[in-house]
């Protein structure tokens, strides 16, 4: 245990970022994998409102800095092509 103030401080609000940034993660993974059932069931109409609104989720995790820019666009890519590849 800490016995710096400052130390006890960051402890504290490091245990806080990190259940907020489990929250978002897992909130992505949610939104990820409707876009993909929805693509499954065959809803093009559903399947690109979806996946709009991933990709809109994912570019706030970003901006939240829970993720990296790259990993993003990464992302992004790989769930495009695979609801992509489901559709055609």
């Amino acid at each position: 245990m800490a016995n710096i103030k400052s130390q006890i401080k960051r402890n504290r609000q490091s245990i806080v970022a990190n259940e907020r940034n489990k929250a978002v993660r897992s909130e992505l993974k949610t939104w990820a994998k409707r876009t993909v059932e929805a693509a499954e069931a065959g809803d093009a109409a559903e399947t690109e409102r979806l996946l709009s609104l991933t990709q809109k989720r994912i570019d706030m995790a970003v901006t939240k800095g829970v993720l990296h820019k790259s990993t993003a666009g990464r992302r992004k890519s790989r769930l495009t092509a695979q609801v992509r590849s489901i559709l055609a």
